[in-house]
């Protein structure tokens, strides 16, 4: 499992125009957007450490988490993050888990935010999306698990 988390001020995923998940800030507060890729041999138990280890980063404001403050999460599933181009100019998907096998994933990892505390948004799984965000710092980590 791989993600991008990347701290924001304001984030929003739109299907079709309309939408579908977006973090409910106040000014100056704090979220994560996690993009998120699932791969073949991803577990339950990877579902679950990810989600610790993203709900426990201390990347927001003073060294806090979003577990510290409650900041919300914006979660958008992301296949291409395991794009192989070593070879050619033309990405190898081969990496990534087919959708079959990483919605359920993503929906584990979505429920297990939840479980922790958190407060979470999502994308549209398999859905042609445009996802807005306000970087802030920048600040962002790439896990991968």
């Amino acid at each position: 499992m791989k993600a991008v988390v990347t701290r924001v001020t304001a984030a929003h995923v739109e299907v079709d125009g309309e939408t579908v998940g977006q973090l409910d800030l106040d000014d100056g507060a704090q979220g994560l957007l996690v993009l998120l890729g699932a791969t073949h041999d991803d577990t339950e138990d990877t579902v679950r450490r990810m989600a610790d280890k993203i709900w426990t980063l201390r990347i927001l404001d003073d060294e806090t988490s979003a577990a510290d403050r409650g900041a919300p999460v914006l979660v958008v599933s992301q296949f291409t993050l395991y794009g192989d181009v070593r070879k050619g100019r033309r990405p190898s998907w081969n990496a990534a888990a087919p959708g079959d096998v990483a919605e359920p994933l993503v929906d584990r990892f979505v429920t297990a935010l939840s479980d922790l505390g958190a407060t979470v948004a999502t994308g549209r799984f398999g859905a042609h999306m445009r996802v807005h965000s306000v970087n802030d710092g920048p600040v962002t980590i790439l896990i991968e698990m």
